[in-house]
């Protein structure tokens, strides 16, 4: 690519590191992408439509779809990142022009970073509640409750406003504060210090949840091969968590790319993330629905399941409020990596664009991503009827930003690093040759964005059909 990446107002970098900062290792690069990929969808739903669509079976169509749809466009976007060393818009900007491709795939850029700031304007709301449930376990509030009681306590602090606005507030700060000092003194230290955190938590859960929990029933939910439960809607449901749980197309991991050191092979780094985002949300099942179970209660997903259910469970077990602290802490580590990363897109380009101090940035985006989400504080009490299309604002900007910003920037993505991107540049970055670069060209052109078609069908169906 020349000497150097031409930037915003006339900076110029080396080819081989971002004007941002680089991740220090190629291990640090796969915490922070599977920080960015493990969250809350990993711990209050894969568990469940795990069990749910025939266990085993479920989770051999999941990793079948992880293999075909998941990381071929994890390893485009990494690809494209690292190649265009810059935040997703700007990267794309210089892939177009020197690939010969058309302006308008630039919209690959926009559509992730507005994706990741509305979706971040929702999450730091959600993230919130499980912060503030971190306190609320801790005090012993729920010892000896029973399920109506649960949703009691959780239904009056979602009537009230101010209390949810707190929350989010604390939360969107943190999350500021983190990014505002760059890659190595921000986004790093945090990986490095709270993924080994919440992998350790996650384990001594499932010890907990082994020796106090039903251990069995919660492992033949999980695990239990019964074919005849997976259905086409499940198959389905396996092929959109497949694309959905690794953070694709909202431009985090194109940004992450973008700091990732030139000598670490992408498919081997990206096959990593898979197995560990997998092995985080299973993890997860066992330590939850073993608590579920020793409780007679009803295994769900969702906030129901974290927020009312789980919250019974740990009050009626031995050092639940203990153990229950320590859970909604491991909810609120993955929750703030995960927001860190749906930060760094847009932050990353407005620094490139104005030439700004990064700090001074943040604070910007954040101030703008905490305005939007007072729209999701307000529709779970004061504008709980107000709809548009029968959708809360809530409602509403999860749908753009998840059901259809998400999926067609994923299959823009498989599509451009197919059939636009200069092929040298991929083969520089993949290092693929022979049969390994025919399987590439085969899965990234076809299967990839096929399997991304369906799901953003099924998705539209499930709406309006």
């Amino acid at each position: 690519m020349g000497a150097g990446i031409p930037l915003a107002k006339g900076a110029i970098v080396p080819d081989d590191v971002s004007r941002h900062g680089m991740w220090s290792s190629r291990w640090l690069f796969v915490l922070a992408a599977t920080g960015s990929a493990v969250g809350l969808g990993n711990i209050w739903k894969f568990p469940y439509i795990t069990g749910e669509n025939g266990g085993g079976a479920f989770v051999v169509v999941y990793l079948l779809c992880i293999a075909a749809i998941g990381i071929p466009i994890m390893m485009a976007e990494v690809m494209l990142g690292r190649s265009g060393r810059q935040s997703p818009i700007n990267t794309m900007r210089s892939l177009i022009r020197e690939s010969g491709g058309h302006r308008s795939w630039s919209v690959i850029g926009w559509m992730g970073v507005l994706a990741g700031v509305l979706i971040l304007s929702f999450y730091a709301v959600i993230a919130g509640w499980a912060v503030f449930y971190v306190f609320r376990l801790a005090s012993g509030v729920f010892e000896g409750v029973d399920g109506s009681q649960s949703s009691a306590l959780f239904g009056e602090f979602l009537s009230n406003p101010w209390a949810v606005l707190l929350w989010q507030t604390l939360f969107m700060v943190a999350t500021i504060v983190i990014v505002a000092r760059g890659v190595a003194r921000g986004l790093e230290v945090a990986v490095r210090w709270l993924m080994p955190i919440l992998l350790l938590l996650l384990v001594g859960l499932v010890g907990y949840a082994a020796v106090y929990g039903d251990f069995g029933q919660g492992f033949a939910f999980l695990f239990s091969f019964d074919a005849s439960r997976l259905t086409w809607d499940g198959t389905l449901t396996a092929m959109g968590h497949a694309f959905f749980t690794l953070s694709l197309g909202m431009g985090a991991i194109m940004a992450y790319g973008a700091y990732m050191p030139s000598q670490a092979s992408i498919s081997t780094t990206v096959v990593t993330i898979g197995v560990l985002d997998t092995v985080v949300a299973l993890a997860a099942g066992l330590a939850i629905f073993p608590i579920v179970f020793v409780e007679g209660l009803v295994p769900g997903a969702g906030p129901g399941l974290m927020f009312e259910t789980l919250p019974v469970a740990f009050g009626n077990l031995p050092f639940g409020a203990v153990l229950g602290t320590i859970f909604f802490l491991l909810v609120s580590f993955a929750a703030i990596t995960s927001a860190i990363s749906l930060t760094e897109p847009a932050l990353a380009f407005l620094v490139e664009e104005y030439n700004a101090k990064r700090w001074r940035v943040a604070i910007s985006l954040g101030a703008v991503c905490w305005l939007l989400g007072i729209g999701t504080v307000l529709s779970f009490n004061v504008w709980a009827d107000a709809k548009l299309f029968g959708l809360t604002f809530f409602d509403l900007v999860d749908y753009v930003s998840g059901k259809i910003m998400l999926p067609l920037g994923g299959l823009l993505i498989a599509l451009f690093a197919g059939w636009v991107l200069n092929r040298r540049i991929a083969d520089e970055q993949l290092g693929f040759e022979g049969l390994r670069r025919e399987v590439w060209d085969l899965v990234i052109r076809f299967v990839a964005p096929l399997g991304v078609l369906v799901v953003f069908g099924y998705t539209i169906y499930q709406s309006f059909g």
